[in-house]
């Protein structure tokens, strides 16, 4: 019974700390690993005092009750894990007088006071607010005035720098949320378009065709030439919208590349590097397609993170079935051959037959030059065998004649 309570009191709340370490694939109890530091619980009285018995007796307490709030603070839900953190710096400013170790406690309290959808400044003012109380506190007890101004800074700076990390951490987090959803927007776009292009074609196309073959059967008896003329015009309707379907259908092969460059665009503008591209009027194959997303995404991440950059561009140019992209940037340069993830990059377009180099001077920004094989497609030629052979008819003439 007692094992199922303490199972029920460690269950991760669906917004913790813990909750949060197992849905970016770690273990929850990646985040207890900062206990060490309350080592200096044990290490305080080394520089004053002793281990005697009124310390130890305050440590026998109050230890085990810390180790309860921290745990709760980390499996509890946001909105509750504050108060824990609260907890522990009132543990920490209650004991003080009697318990120069109690200064721990208040450290760990103030740095777990995450400012989650409060703005930075606040948060340090909360901050500086704790601190204030701690050196008021420790002047009364006779404290050296060392400590007093010591250990209030120790914890705005800590709280502060741990603070604006968590800020980025969640910035992060919304970022690539953002990345997400442009893709999920534009693969939505792209299906509606697709969907209504179809029922717009086939409706129009698949009536047309009923009425040829309606009215080549009751021709079929009475004039039999004229009914083979009427079938032969409904198999160039057949053709002409299976060719047409084809160029709808392979239309959403754009998805993922379009997704991409705005998604690239989102991820460097969010860090202060603008994005100039025109996304280029042609239909790939689904392969090259998709490894060309793929390599953008690689390279935009690399400009975000290693170029130092203000600028960065991505160019498309088609010529004698091959395509050139190129991905430049005004950054820093100075980039290895095998470094910042262009060994994947290499790898990919080797699959596609193609050839990758990299300029990057030092100072002087990076190129990255990919020329990949565009192969024929057989879609088009249909199309063209479809349109060249005199038999394309006016689908909507034919319809206004027979209806």
């Amino acid at each position: 019974m007692n094992l199922e309570r303490l199972r029920i009191w460690l269950k991760p709340a669906p917004d913790s700390v813990m909750a949060e370490n197992i849905q970016h694939g770690k273990s929850p109890w990646t985040d207890f690993i900062h206990l060490l530091w309350s080592g200096w619980i044990f290490v305080t009285p080394l520089f004053g005092g002793g281990f005697e018995g009124r310390w130890m007796l305050l440590t026998l307490v109050s230890f085990p009750v810390f180790l309860m709030l921290y745990v709760r603070y980390m499996a509890a839900a946001r909105r509750q894990a504050q108060w824990y953190a609260l907890s522990c710096v009132a543990l920490g400013l209650a004991l003080l007088p009697w318990y120069p170790s109690s200064t721990t406690y208040f450290i760990f309290g103030c740095v777990l006071l995450r400012c989650r959808g409060v703005s930075i400044v606040k948060q340090m003012f909360r901050i500086l607010l704790l601190t204030g109380c701690y050196a008021a506190i420790a002047g009364l007890s006779g404290y050296p005035w060392q400590l007093m101004v010591s250990m209030p800074m120790v914890t705005f700076i800590v709280a502060t720098v741990v603070n604006v990390e968590s800020m980025n951490e969640m910035h992060n987090a919304q970022l690539r949320l953002s990345h997400d959803e442009v893709r999920r927007l534009a693969a939505t776009a792209e299906r509606e378009r697709i969907g209504r292009d179809l029922h717009d074609l086939l409706g129009h196309t698949l009536s047309l065709i009923t009425l040829k073959l309606e009215l080549s059967r009751k021709l079929f008896d009475r004039d039999l030439d004229a009914a083979r003329r009427e079938m032969a015009d409904a198999e160039a309707v057949a053709r002409h919208a299976l060719a047409e379907v084809r160029s709808a259908v392979t239309g959403i092969r754009a998805t993922d590349l379009a997704a991409e460059l705005a998604s690239s665009r989102l991820l460097l503008e969010s860090g202060g590097v603008h994005l100039d591209y025109v996304l280029p009027s042609l239909t790939l194959p689904v392969d090259v397609e998709r490894a060309l997303a793929l390599i953008l995404r690689e390279a935009a991440t690399n400009i975000s993170r290693h170029a130092q950059a203000s600028r960065a561009a991505v160019s498309f140019e088609l010529r004698d079935h091959r395509l050139s992209v190129k991905v430049s940037d005004d950054g820093r340069g100075d980039i290895g051959e095998d470094g910042n993830g262009l060994c994947g990059m290499r790898e990919r377009v080797r699959k596609l037959g193609g050839r990758l180099s990299i300029q990057s001077p030092k100072g002087q920004g990076t190129t990255l030059c990919i020329d990949v094989p565009i192969p024929p497609r057989d879609f088009v030629e249909s199309m063209h065998e479809a349109s060249g052979d005199g038999a394309t008819v006016d689908i909507h003439h034919e319809a206004r004649g027979l209806a």
